[in-house]
């Protein structure tokens, strides 16, 4: 197999062009080219309005030496290194491993286990991925929350209910990135996803591929159990306590628990789990017209083929934080993502199409543990319910809006300017600086008027601000060791509610990881006499 890169074709080429292209720049024969597949695709917007494709594309031919001498080397020989599972332990597994939740690190970390024939159990507080879009949407409609079934807890996790972004910073040599975007194919995500520099699924399709795995897991001899909450864990008898009344057995409990789950952290600790407090992010969601970002990304407001555009921002302030853009949603809504009675947290999300009026993205300050106060292990979860109380009085248990002029002067937005929320749940105008330590909101409004720089018309004062952005990451690690075991050591932690992980694909890949911890560990006999 060879590769070749930047083969740059106009937006809006054909197949056939970037076909032409390959053999142009191969100085190949057509009926030379056995086959080809496009490996990434890029967008170069330095000339706009002229925009181009920028593509790296494998391909086999008759005679790949002569080609790679006849490119002077532009094309190379590559050799595909496909993930591949570990062999398997020898220490005899009695009880099958129990995953606790299944948002994409415990729906990773079960298939795998499936797969490899261990029969997993998977226990989840929510409800299953359908029945919780309902839960989610009622709440939307009538304020009334489903503290087991929202956009933090359910089946699929926090993520299903957001763009369903799926790039990641993760170094990966072991090819588990690329693993878990073909299962995504698999089950219903687009193919472009393996391709695209910046691949997303979108809400609605996720949901379906996330119900589509777990089919698989349930065929390959997995279970579920939806509404069944973890209550307790009891270190010396192996045990984990579901729904504070019935007690299951194993000797591989994986805490897939998301980052949300604050009821679990307080009882881990009180159960002797070794933890600490970790830095995170707060601010706000912050919403434009898509049309002005597409016109300042694009040089055109006609975008044609090209879809929403997207932005990633950062700025440091003079006092040492740093003010980033997180989780952009091109033609998204804005939703109420909150979890617990009188709190109030916001998410980003997106459709597949992204076809919503506005782009929304959290912009979101620094904090560490010299903002909470404390030292304590749960100190990160106390600083970000503080916030969130405020952000629920602060929009009478509603979601808080505020154009970013009255931000700036610090007083409460009545109606707004030409820009209207584009929110899923009620909102109301008010005073969003009122959330915020005053440190962490002059450093959001001083970050968003340096990211006008970048793009003009960031810091409109018709710029909406929601608040609270407060879920952006895990505010607690579990430490775990080499083995992937915490201090209980039939526990392992695992994705970003253990602060593994900051994302859909990277907290399926740190799934994989302790998958694989369990596979190297145990043999998988157990499954031959288990009939769920």
């Amino acid at each position: 197999m060879l590769r070749i890169s930047q083969l740059i074709l106009p937006v809006g080429h054909t197949p056939e062009q970037l076909r032409k292209k390959l053999l142009r720049t191969a100085h190949m024969k057509e009926n030379e080219l056995k086959s080809f597949a496009i490996r990434r695709r890029s967008l170069d917007a330095r000339k706009k309005p002229e925009l181009y494709y920028v593509y790296t594309v494998d391909f086999s031919a008759e005679n790949e030496n002569r080609v790679i001498r006849q490119t002077k080397g532009k094309a190379q020989k590559v050799t595909e290194k496909p993930y591949h599972v570990p062999k398997h332990g020898t220490e005899s597994l009695k009880e099958r491993p129990v995953i606790i939740g299944s948002g994409p690190a415990g729906l990773f970390c079960a298939y795998l286990l499936a797969i490899e024939g261990y029969s997993p159990l998977i226990v989840e507080r929510g409800a299953p991925v359908r029945e919780r879009r309902k839960d989610i949407e009622r709440f939307w409609e009538t304020g009334v929350l489903d503290t087991a079934s929202n956009v933090q807890f359910g089946e699929g996790g926090a993520g299903t209910f957001s763009d369903g972004k799926l790039n990641t910073m993760v170094k990966d040599l072991a090819g588990r990135n690329r693993y878990v975007l073909e299962i995504f194919v698999k089950f219903g995500a687009p193919g472009e996803i393996l391709w695209e520099q910046k691949p997303h699924i979108g809400t609605d399709i996720l949901i379906g591929v996330v119900e589509a795995m777990r089919g698989e897991i349930l065929r390959l001899g997995g279970e579920f159990r939806f509404r069944s909450q973890v209550t307790d864990i009891l270190p010396k008898e192996n045990c984990i306590v579901i729904n504070n009344e019935e007690k299951i057995r194993t000797e591989a409990a994986v805490l897939a628990i998301g980052h949300s789950a604050r009821d679990t952290f307080s009882m881990l600790y009180g159960r002797g789990f070794s933890m600490e407090a970790k830095s995170f992010a707060v601010g706000v969601r912050v919403e434009h017209p898509q049309r002005m970002i597409d016109t300042v990304t694009y040089g055109r407001e006609e975008r044609g083929v090209l879809g929403a555009a997207a932005y990633k921002l950062t700025e440091k302030m003079d006092n040492g934080r740093g003010v980033y853009t997180f989780c952009m949603c091109p033609g998204g809504y804005v939703v109420n993502a909150s979890s617990e009675e009188g709190c109030l947290a916001v998410n980003g999300m997106s459709y597949h199409d992204r076809a919503g009026e506005n782009a929304n993205s959290a912009v979101i300050v620094t904090v560490t543990k010299e903002d909470y106060g404390s030292d304590h292990p749960l100190s990160g979860v106390e600083f970000q319910r503080r916030l969130e109380r405020r952000a629920w009085e602060e929009g009478k248990g509603n979601v808080p809006v505020q154009r970013f002029a009255d931000f700036c002067e610090g007083k409460a937005t009545e109606r707004p300017g030409h820009i209207r929320p584009n929110i899923k749940g009620a909102y109301q105008f008010g005073n969003v600086r009122n959330i915020f330590p005053e440190e962490i909101a002059e450093s959001l409004e001083k970050g968003i008027r340096g990211m006008d720089r970048r793009i003009h018309g960031f810091a409109d004062d018709d710029t909406l601000l929601s608040g609270v952005e407060s879920r952006t990451s895990s505010p607690v690690r579990i430490t775990r060791g080499e083995d992937f075991t915490a201090n209980v050591p039939w526990v392992y932690p695992c994705g970003e509610g253990a602060g593994y992980a900051g994302g859909i694909t990277s907290a399926a890949m740190d799934g994989m990881k302790v998958a694989e911890a369990i596979i190297r560990r145990y043999a998988n006999q157990y499954s031959q006499n288990f009939n769920p």
